[in-house]
């Protein structure tokens, strides 16, 4: 599973999804989506976008979490 870390980066950073639309540009449903992790996909150049304002790579936005049943 792939989990979306951008909560806590906003929260350590003291940002709210307003500020990123204001400014990346990306759209605030888009943004939301991404930010409840209600997303089954992002576009390279949103993701290009974050780690270019926040100032992270896209490891520290998407993070890997293993399936309990894939460890069987």
């Amino acid at each position: 599973m792939i989990s979306c870390n951008l909560p806590v980066l906003l929260a350590e950073r003291r940002l709210r999804v307003a500020d990123l639309v204001r400014m990346t540009d990306i759209s605030k449903s888009t943004l939301h989506r991404i930010y409840n992790d209600e997303t089954t996909r992002i576009e390279f150049d949103t993701l290009s976008k974050l780690c270019e304002v926040l100032e992270v790579t896209p490891c520290e936005i998407l993070k890997y979490i293993p399936d309990e049943d894939s460890k069987n």
